[in-house]
């Protein structure tokens, strides 16, 4: 994708990036060394304007946090959910921000008079993961939240693939006769490891109802039992999946569903290994050896949608188009 550098950013020092999450937006400014200057959460809006008054809002505090002026500001990166359209910026069916359409680059970068990039939120994760871990191998992010995706990052860049769709592992089948899915096929893996699906196959109530499916399950609860069983079968799924279709040397997990720490690694692991125990090829590749959990609290998100805003606008020789991959 294209974009075109329409302000003068030479001089500053200072790269945000939000992520722009359903309940609240994780901002962070980044120096030009890569390191953290500053972090704030602030509340997220429901519909277009607060979605776009809340970056405003995030930007704002975020300055005041980190003792800079917004001349200061050289980029804003915004990770988001939802599609975004290639070389335009605009975020289609955000539906857990209550947004069908809007043109945050055109309506944020207007107000900031700074250059401002969009990108899929998990695509963001993925990049700052990388950045994180100091690591050029290629890597996978998984994303084990109310839905399942990944990103990939090859060479220090988000992979998208021919149609952008690359990383969408939620959406695999791996059960023909299973659970229906809210894209219209049956048993993804989405429906055995997404916190949404879980959540209703649980079907009672309770504000962390997956951190409750484990809990019920240590008390021998049977239905507990089989939904933290599928979860982990969902998630070897995807982390087989990605390292055999694009030979990722490591995945990380993030996500909403990694705030259950140590016991979602322990029956990742356990459930790669018994399902590698029949077959030598699989065993060989070690794959319970290849996953990691995104430390809790981690501003991977944030950090990456700094990042990929920092490299849409960086210098070029004729210094008016730049091409990110």
């Amino acid at each position: 994708m294209t974009r075109r550098r329409d302000t003068d950013t030479r001089g500053r020092a200072i790269r945000v990036g939000l992520d722009v999450g359903g309940t609240k937006t994780d901002a962070v400014a980044v120096g030009l060394d890569g390191e953290i200057l500053a972090r704030v959460r602030r509340p997220t809006g429901w519909g277009d304007d607060a979605v776009i008054a809340s970056i405003l809002d995030s930007v704002a505090a975020l300055a005041e946090e980190g003792g800079f002026v917004a001349s200061a500001i050289r980029s804003v990166g915004v990770g988001i959910p939802g599609l975004v359209e290639p070389g335009t910026g605009r975020v289609l069916h955000a539906v857990n921000l209550g947004v069908e359409s809007l043109d945050i680059e055109a309506r944020a970068g207007s107000r900031l008079q700074v250059p401002v990039t969009v990108e899929n939120d998990v695509k963001a994760a993925a990049l700052g993961a990388a950045a994180l871990r100091r690591d050029t191998a290629t890597m996978a992010y998984l994303n084990l939240g109310t839905g399942v995706a990944a990103g990939i990052v090859a060479d220090g860049r988000i992979w998208r693939g021919a149609r952008g769709t690359a990383g969408e592992v939620g959406h695999l089948s791996v059960d023909p006769a299973g659970r229906l899915c809210g894209c219209g096929q049956r048993g993804c893996v989405e429906t055995l490891c997404g916190g949404g699906a879980l959540a209703k196959a649980w079907g009672r109530p309770g504000a962390l109802p997956v951190r409750d499916i484990f809990d019920a399950s240590e008390t021998g609860d049977p239905v507990a039992t089989a939904l933290r069983a599928d979860l982990a079968r969902g998630a070897a799924a995807a982390v087989r999946i990605l390292v055999l279709s694009v030979d990722v040397e490591t995945v990380v997990i993030g996500g909403g569903l990694t705030a259950l720490g140590e016991r979602l690694h322990t029956d990742i692991v356990a459930t790669l290994r018994r399902e590698a125990e029949g077959s030598a090829f699989m065993r060989s590749l070690r794959l319970d050896e290849r996953i990691e959990l995104l430390p809790a609290g981690s501003p991977a998100a944030a950090l990456g949608a700094a990042l990929v805003g920092a490299a849409e606008f960086a210098p070029v020789p004729d210094k008016e188009i730049v091409t990110h991959g």
